[in-house]
């Protein structure tokens, strides 16, 4: 057997002698905070905002919550083929599926149905990859709401909760 070189990547920091007495770390902190004072006693610049009273402003880069969209005959678009759930990094997406009774048939396009569709928006990161994996074009991060909520069960977003009446189409625009 041949020798391996080791290399020690893990180097420890050597502190100076100002970083031992931590009088630079706390100073560097007081000053961040005397800058927000500042801020806000001379400049009347506000940090923070009123949540209720005032709601914030959203890059147009922000997904949105999550919304189901129907097809044009008002029809579930969702399938449950379980992509979303499989391809969903934070196991976020609960579905059980379950086959289409005869008489409603006409209120979904193929002979299985998402009889359950469940997100947990404690667990979910937003990634968009549920989004990018369905097929159909059922499930879109594009829905207005509140993100802030009082209680946990608020947080489960369930398939009545997310559907719209209609949707865009699958491809391009989307509404």
């Amino acid at each position: 057997m041949g020798t391996v070189n080791v290399v020690n990547v893990a180097k420890k920091h050597q502190f100076s002698w100002y970083e031992k007495f931590y009088f630079w770390s706390i100073g560097k902190g007081l000053w961040i905070t005397l800058k927000h004072f500042i801020k806000v006693a001379l400049f009347n610049q506000q940090v923070t905002i009123e949540y209720p009273d005032k709601k914030r402003q959203y890059s147009t880069r922000f997904r949105g919550m999550h919304s189901m969209k129907r097809d044009e005959k008002g029809r579930e678009r969702c399938t449950a083929c379980f992509c979303c759930m499989w391809i969903c990094p934070a196991n976020a997406i609960h579905i059980e599926a379950a086959e289409v009774p005869t008489d409603r048939q006409h209120l979904h396009p193929e002979d299985k149905f998402a009889k359950k569709f469940e997100i947990n928006l404690l667990r979910c990161i937003f990634c968009g990859l549920c989004e990018e994996a369905c097929p159909k074009g059922a499930i879109y991060l594009d829905g207005t709401g509140e993100m802030a909520a009082d209680n946990r069960e608020d947080l489960f977003l369930t398939k009545e909760r997310m559907m719209e009446k209609t949707g865009g189409p699958i491809l391009g625009q989307r509404n």
